[in-house]
């Protein structure tokens, strides 16, 4: 069997196959994806690798910020002992990405029979810090940045706390003024860091305040993102909810029984667009924004920001449409909104969260079998709903249609037509359930492929890259 190689330079050796990394015999931790970030630039030691083939290689299964790129890069250094302005490892290539410039790698066997051996993991001696080096660097994470190179100094600062002993920096952070924000940091880089203790937020001094400035930490970070993948799901649900209205109309122009015109097909897409963006923007939103702030135990998180979003734009949706019609036409219609947004962003929430289940350092990108399974779940979790719904005689977009319809005279897209298709006299339970559980099916697929679709990085005339949607 082929075995892998290992990494020798300078008083450094990198085992893949044990996935360690030593100095002078003694491990050096590492967070998986910074070790496979370190491996995969010595593996292509003899070219610059793009940022783009970075984040495709070691951020595979999830989309992050450029600055998560950029504090992996700070780790290494730092645990590499190298230095930025005069790189001896890693050296940055502007506009482009990173390169391992360190020439004399001897690259060898890594086997069951190799003469290496890592030595027995001894007590590490006891480190006698001085008091005062850990007052800069509280100093530094206790105040606000005012630019992005001060978020990344105070996320460093953060990091070296953590290695010095993130109980005793918790115990020296105390309640000093700013304490809130440092306390968030810290349980920020925790997730980056592999020394790095407990911070506890509940049962703190100023929860709350350490909450929302943890909120707003990542927010920040990943607000490009989230704002992409915001935009792709709303994308996604309206051109689902467009192309099953568009298809709808056609269906009922030419059914027999029907007095509607072939026009019906481009207003029922537009309606069907429409109302799909809509939900889809407000059950998107809170499920990016949810995974963007919540970095474990992601499950409940995901339903409720869901359901918040689904709520919100529902209820939205329900007050504008019942003010339209009672001042434009006159009509006054129970039409639905709010509950059903509520449940049905919430059921996609726990399907998506079930899909992308185990995703940790970002928002969900899974790929292959796993997105068919994700696209899937949410599928089915959205059609289960609308079925449910339909049977307790909530009407969805179809069944709002077809109220306006018939409460206004000369309206051309009742869906009487699809009642007598099913043998019903009218738009009655059966077809009307039938209608609403493929509104349902088809807005979780809209919504699905827009979220789990994986932006394409590219090259861009600042030093940062530029997300766009492929």
């Amino acid at each position: 069997m082929h075995s892998l190689p290992r990494y020798r330079f300078a008083n450094f050796v990198v085992s893949p196959r044990r996935r360690l990394l030593l100095r002078d015999g003694h491990e050096q931790p590492l967070i998986p994806r910074y070790f496979d970030l370190l491996v995969f630039l010595i593996e292509r030691r003899h070219e610059a690798v793009h940022r783009r083939d970075i984040f495709d290689r070691v951020w595979t299964d999830v989309v992050v910020s450029d600055s998560a790129l950029s504090q992996a890069i700070r780790t290494l250094r730092r645990t590499l002992a190298d230095d930025s302005r005069d790189p001896r490892f890693i050296r940055t290539v502007s506009r482009h990405g990173y390169r391992f410039v360190f020439l004399d790698v001897v690259e060898e066997q890594d086997d069951d029979r190799s003469a290496f051996t890592p030595p027995p993991v001894a007590e590490p001696p006891a480190v006698v810090t001085a008091a005062d080096a850990f007052e800069p660097l509280l100093a530094r994470i206790t105040r606000p940045a005012i630019s992005e190179s001060d978020e990344e100094d105070q996320r460093e600062a953060a990091e070296v706390l953590h290695s010095m002993g993130t109980a005793t920096a918790l115990s020296r952070l105390g309640t000093r003024h700013g304490h809130e924000l440092g306390r968030a940091l810290l349980r920020d880089t925790r997730w980056d860091t592999p020394a790095a203790g407990p911070v506890p937020i509940v049962g703190t001094p100023g929860a709350l305040t350490v909450a929302t400035w943890l909120v707003r930490l990542r927010l920040r970070r990943a607000a490009r993102i989230a704002a992409a993948r915001w935009a792709a799901a709303a994308a996604g649900a309206g051109l689902t909810g467009g192309l099953a209205g568009a298809a709808g109309g056609l269906l009922l122009a030419v059914m027999p029984e029907s007095h509607a015109p072939a026009t019906v097909a481009a207003v029922l897409a537009l309606i069907g667009g429409v109302c799909g963006a809509t939900g889809g923007a407000g059950v998107g939103a809170g499920l990016a924004a949810t995974e963007a702030v919540a970095r474990s135990r992601r499950t409940v998180p995901l339903i409720a920001g869901g359901a918040m979003g689904g709520a919100i734009v529902g209820l939205l949706t329900q007050l504008l449409g019942q003010l339209t019609l009672a001042n434009l036409v006159g009509i006054d219609l129970p039409i639905g909104g709010a509950l059903d947004g509520l449940v049905i962003g919430a059921a996609a929430g726990l399907a998506y969260a079930v899909g992308t289940a185990n995703t940790t350092g970002g928002l969900a990108a899974p790929r292959g079998r796993r997105r068919a399974q994700t696209v899937i779940l949410t599928v089915v979790a959205c059609a289960l709903t609308t079925f449910a719904l339909s049977l307790a005689g909530r009407p969805l977009v179809g069944g709002t249609i077809h109220m306006i319809a018939m409460a206004s005279r000369g309206a051309h897209v009742a869906l009487t037509p699809f009642g007598h298709l099913v043998g019903e006299p009218d738009f009655g339970p059966l077809s009307r359930t039938i209608i609403g559980t493929l509104e349902g099916a088809l807005f979780g697929l809209g919504l699905a492929l827009g979220l789990t679709r994986r932006p394409k990085r590219h090259s861009s005339d600042s030093s940062h890259e530029t997300l766009t949607t492929r």
